[in-house]
């Protein structure tokens, strides 16, 4: 199966490509459902075609948001201009746009996003006589019912699914609850993640409010687990999965190379043995970034609300990245969380497995001795006990 990456910006997308993904997937400043992401101008595309493209792995790009005709307004044009970057494909969600681009782009492969709520087969073979290349399913599918879908479906038309992130409390993510409180349309690609608030109710003659309550933390009726497949990868590719895909273009970097380093090996792991029982390293990854209580979506039942809490949680601090190899013990790093000369910090790597580094010395880029590394983003020298490579990332267990 393909390592599908989520990219919303260059440095997440170096990462991606570092840490083993076959392809990513991002959106320009236009059309696309993540306008918060950062994303890519047009010059930035460019650039991002070219590094993907020399690393030997593929490049999509979303068109994504469910438009209105003034959402069509140059996007023939700019349909037109991924097609001469060429990009491997695009991902709508819009029978519209999908006709704009058969016009304007014949040969540019489309994929259908999982933003058009494919849940059977005769929709997937409607969009596969269209001529789409890969259709996205719907996250509400079983394995049984993804399994009847690729029974039925043309072998040249790729299926993908997503297998890790956060889901929507919504039908494959058409939500109107962040237009209803904000303003901001989820699906023309403002959504503020109204869902993962916390509600009380009122009774109309009364002032107080009166939290909606599960048990003694309340619960949060509209927030639903994180997703995550990493123990059950040869399900999906039983049941006829072409392409994995990582939910979080809103991530953080870490998250980013974390994620995708465990599915990377996870899928390793796969391939090179006859039977998928995944150790426990490489499992215990995906919970040293921050997530939701996982559960496994719909792929074996009815998903589970998460009654507990919205707040995210995370094992591990984000303490800096590794810019250049280090030399001689010395490497050159930028800051995410202060920490401390003598410090003892874990090792994310594609090379090794989570080596524990002492940090020795440091030094800022006058080469002045420092103690206490506190400033966002600063540069400085660490000298450790162990080398460290280029996209290294250096985390630190919470305590």
């Amino acid at each position: 199966m393909e390592l599908l990456a989520p990219v919303g910006n260059i440095d997440k997308l170096k990462l991606a490509i570092h840490y083993g993904a076959d392809a990513v997937y991002l959106a320009s400043k236009r059309f696309g459902l993540r306008t918060f992401a950062g994303n890519f101008d047009m010059e930035e595309l460019k650039w991002a075609v070219e590094y993907v493209h020399n690393a030997g792995k593929k490049i999509y790009v979303t068109i994504n948001i469910i438009p209105h005709d003034s959402d069509f307004d140059g996007l023939g044009e700019y349909i037109k201009s991924l097609d001469t970057l060429g990009v491997d494909a695009i991902i709508v969600a819009d029978l519209g746009v999908l006709r704009v681009a058969k016009r304007v782009a014949p040969n540019l492969d489309i994929h259908i996003s999982t933003q058009a709520n494919v849940t059977n087969s005769q929709t997937a073979n409607f969009y596969a006589d269209l001529g789409v290349k890969r259709i996205i399913l719907a996250r509400e599918l079983s394995l049984e019912e993804i399994k009847r879908i690729r029974s039925e479906l043309p072998k040249d038309v790729e299926l993908e699914c997503f297998g890790h992130g956060a889901m929507c409390i919504s039908y494959s993510g058409r939500c109107l609850l962040s237009t209803f409180m904000t303003g901001r349309d989820a699906n023309r690609g403002a959504c503020v993640q109204a869902c993962r608030w916390n509600y009380t109710i009122r009774e109309t003659n009364k002032t107080e409010q009166y939290p909606i309550e599960e048990d003694s933390k309340g619960t949060y009726i509209l927030n639903s687990n994180d997703m995550c497949m990493i123990e059950h990868l040869d399900k999906l590719r039983d049941a006829g999965i072409d392409s994995i895909k990582v939910e979080g273009r809103m991530k953080s970097e870490y998250y980013v190379a974390n994620i995708i380093n465990a599915y990377r090996k996870a899928l390793d792991y796969m391939y090179s043995h006859e039977t998928y029982s995944l150790p426990s390293d490489i499992a215990n990854e995906v919970n040293k970034s921050s997530h939701r209580t996982y559960s496994t979506g719909f792929f074996f039942g009815s998903a589970k609300q998460n009654l507990e809490t919205s707040m995210p949680e995370a094992d591990y601090d984000f303490v800096a990245i590794v810019l250049e190899d280090s030399v001689d013990g010395k490497a050159l790093v930028e800051m995410r969380n202060r920490f401390l000369v003598n410090s003892s910090l874990e090792v994310l790597s594609k090379f090794e497995n989570n080596a524990i580094i002492h940090i020795n010395k440091i030094e800022n880029e006058l080469g002045e001795v420092i103690d206490d590394v506190k400033v966002v983003q600063q540069k400085v020298y660490v000298y450790t006990d162990k080398p460290l490579h280029k996209y290294d990332i250096l985390r630190r267990k919470k305590v």
